[in-house]
C-alpha cells in the first residue's frame, strides 16, 4: 500500500512576508473603495470596473481573472467575487443595480511581484435588516476567533475549532458552510494546507514560523446545504437564506500574527482578543 504524501507547505521568509503585506494592504484599500462606492443603483459590473482600474494603478495583477482554466472550470471573467444576499460566494458581477437592503460579499485578491493577498469582506447597502446585520458580524467575529487561535506550534484544528465555537456561540440556526474552506497562500493564491471552518483542537497540519494562510468562514440564516448555479461558479444555498462571507490573510512570525490584509496588520482585533501581534514593519 502506498503511503499518503504529506502535502508540501511553502514557509516564507521575513522578507517574503513584507512582500505579501505589500499585497495585502493594496487588497485592504480596494476591497474599502468598493464598499464605499456600494449604494443603491451601483451595478456590480461598476463596482468590478473600479477594483480592476484601482489594481492597474497599483501595478498589481488580479489572482482572480482567468482561474479556473486549468481547474474544469470555465476561466473567471472578473476580477472581483461579488456575492449578493442568498449568493454565498463566487458571484459573478453582472449588470443588476445593488438595492437597499442588499447584503453583499466581495471577495478579492491580487499579486504583487508574484506574491498573492487574498480577503473578503461583508456589508450591506443602505439600511440592512437588523438578521442580516447579526449574521454579517458573527462571521467577521468567527473569522477573528479562528486567527486568533493561531500559535506556532500549534495545529490549523485550532483554527477550525475556534471559527465553530464561535459560530455556534453566536446564535443558533445559522449553517456554517463546510464544503468551502480557507487555504494556504503565497506564490499561489491556494495552496495547502486547506483551513475548514470546523474542526477539532489539536489535529490538522502544525503551524510555524513562516506559514500564511487564509481564514474565511461562511454562514447562512439558514441550511448550509449549497447549489452551484450553471454558470459554474456561483455558489448560492438551496434554501434561499442570505449568506455572509469575511476573510483575512494571515502570517505566522517569530513575534506572533500579521494580518496582512488588515489595514492595521490585525493589531486591534487580535490584541482585544487576546493575541500576540506580531508585524515586522510595513
Amino acid at each position: 500500500m502506498m503511503r499518503r504524501r504529506r502535502p508540501v507547505i511553502e514557509l516564507k521568509s521575513d522578507d517574503q512576508l513584507r512582500k505579501m503585506r505589500l499585497a495585502g494592504r493594496l487588497v485592504a484599500q480596494i476591497l474599502a473603495a468598493v464598499r464605499d462606492a456600494a449604494a443603491p443603483g451601483v451595478s456590480l459590473v461598476e463596482l468590478d470596473r473600479l477594483a480592476a482600474a484601482m489594481i492597474a494603478d497599483g501595478g498589481a495583477v488580479s489572482s482572480f481573472l482567468g482561474y479556473g482554466g486549468g481547474y474544469g472550470l470555465p476561466p473567471y471573467p472578473a476580477v472581483t467575487c461579488i456575492s449578493v444576499n442568498n449568493e454565498i460566494v463566487h458571484g459573478i458581477p453582472a449588470e443588476r443595480p445593488l438595492v437597499e437592503g442588499d447584503l453583499v460579499s466581495v471577495d478579492f485578491g491580487l499579486s504583487i511581484d508574484g506574491w498573492h493577498g487574498d480577503s473578503a469582506i461583508t456589508f450591506g447597502v443602505g439600511e440592512l435588516a437588523p438578521d442580516r446585520a447579526a449574521l454579517s458580524e458573527a462571521t467577521r467575529n468567527a473569522m477573528w476567533a479562528g486567527i486568533s487561535a493561531a500559535r506556532i506550534g500549534g495545529r490549523v484544528g485550532d483554527i477550525s475549532a475556534a471559527v465553530e465555537r464561535s459560530i455556534r456561540g453566536s446564535r443558533t440556526g445559522y449553517g456554517i458552510v463546510a464544503e468551502y474552506t480557507g487555504h494556504g497562500i503565497g506564490t499561489a493564491m491556494h495552496q495547502p494546507p486547506d483551513v475548514p471552518n470546523l474542526g477539532r483542537v489539536g489535529r490538522g497540519e502544525q503551524l510555524v514560523k513562516g506559514m500564511c494562510l487564509a481564514v474565511e468562514p461562511m454562514i447562512t440564516l439558514g441550511s448550509p446545504t449549497t447549489a452551484t448555479l450553471d454558470d459554474e461558479w456561483t455558489v448560492v444555498t438551496r434554501d434561499g437564506s442570505v449568506a455572509a462571507h469575511w476573510e483575512h490573510t494571515f502570517a505566522l512570525t517569530s513575534r506572533g500574527l500579521w494580518v496582512l490584509t488588515a489595514a492595521d496588520g490585525g493589531e486591534a482585533e487580535l490584541l482585544a482578543r487576546g493575541a500576540k501581534f506580531g508585524p515586522l514593519g510595513d
